[in-house]
């Protein structure tokens, strides 16, 4: 069967930076609903469609197509006691605006002289990513799949 529009699809892979460096091994398959369902990248999924179980391809994302440039006014520095005593360098939390919609979630990067510096960009932001992917499987979505905007099942959701 080949990738179309409503297609659940698994793939094996492994991403890494352009250096060779590992992001992620893929030690679990990729399973997403194919047809612009927000479950992979749009320019992979696009790489992807029409694709047949077996193909194999490499796919290079620019950080735009990926998880964006990296955007230096997402930096800030905040006062110490705006935090729990108990913050660590490395934890995230969730910046809500001031009318108690949520914002976004920001990372702890640095702590001292009083001061906390957390950053809202995506650990990744900046970064091109290389996918190496082969089509492992391809299916029929079911309806309710269709109906949820997502897969069920195996390597799926779980409600």
């Amino acid at each position: 069967m080949e990738i179309v529009k409503n297609s659940v699809v698994t793939l094996k892979y492994s991403v890494v930076d352009p250096d060779g460096n590992m992001i992620d091994d893929g030690q679990q398959p990729l399973v997403y609903l194919h047809g612009g369902y927000d479950g992979i990248f749009p320019a992979l999924e696009e790489a992807l469609h029409g694709k047949k179980v077996g193909d194999q391809l490499q796919v290079k994302l620019q950080p735009e197509d990926a998880f964006g440039d990296y955007d230096e006014e997402l930096v800030l520095v905040e006062e110490l006691s705006q935090f729990p005593e108990n913050i660590e360098v490395g934890m995230s939390f969730e910046r809500v605006t001031d009318d108690g919609e949520e914002e976004m979630i920001y990372r702890i990067t640095d702590i001292a002289e009083g001061k906390v510096v957390v950053d809202g960009n995506h650990p990744l932001a900046g970064t091109a990513l290389v996918f190496d992917v082969t089509v492992a499987s391809v299916r029929p979505a079911t309806a309710e799949e269709l109906s949820h905007g997502h897969v069920h099942g195996a390597g799926g959701h779980h409600h």
